[in-house]
């Protein structure tokens, strides 16, 4: 069973991706009950390779408001959790064909929280309009048949 926590809205949006990876995160248990509460935005943060590890960078957990001085940065670095076998696969994707890391949700699995990773490439700005040329398309066909239908 997992409950939703947040999406990332731009992630589909401004990369074409390719492939998911469910990772577990490193967190302190002030961040827990922080995320428990909603306070959490995965917008603006990526994932990235540092000293072999894979960390996510930007991932913004607001201060837990009943804290104490174990209360963490919001923007820290936060290591993320995969076997030695799937750091190496993300490493040669990354480096042999230029591809990014994008969080694309994050969510409890259990009582841990888990990210969904997505592996894929940026879109360039025609591809976005494409994109949404495509989806209002769509929408005047569902209204079309909508009103077909009534």
């Amino acid at each position: 069973m997992s409950k939703q926590i947040c999406k990332n809205p731009t992630a589909r949006h401004n990369y074409t991706i390719e492939d998911t990876l469910e990772v577990g995160i490193v967190l302190t248990g002030t961040e827990i009950k922080s995320i428990r509460n909603g306070k959490v935005n995965i917008k603006d943060s990526y994932a990235n390779f540092k000293n072999g590890e894979l960390y996510i960078y930007n991932l913004h957990i607001s201060p837990y408001e009943h804290g104490n001085i174990h209360n963490k940065d919001p923007l820290r670095d936060r290591k993320l959790l995969l076997n030695k076998k799937e750091i190496n696969r993300l490493i040669g994707l990354i480096k042999q064909k230029s591809y990014s890391l994008v969080p694309l949700s994050m969510y409890f699995r259990g009582s841990f929280v888990k990210i969904d990773l997505g592996i894929g490439k940026g879109k360039k700005l025609y591809d976005k309009r494409e994109d949404i040329a495509k989806k209002d398309a769509d929408r005047k066909i569902e209204r079309a048949l909508k009103q077909n239908n009534m």
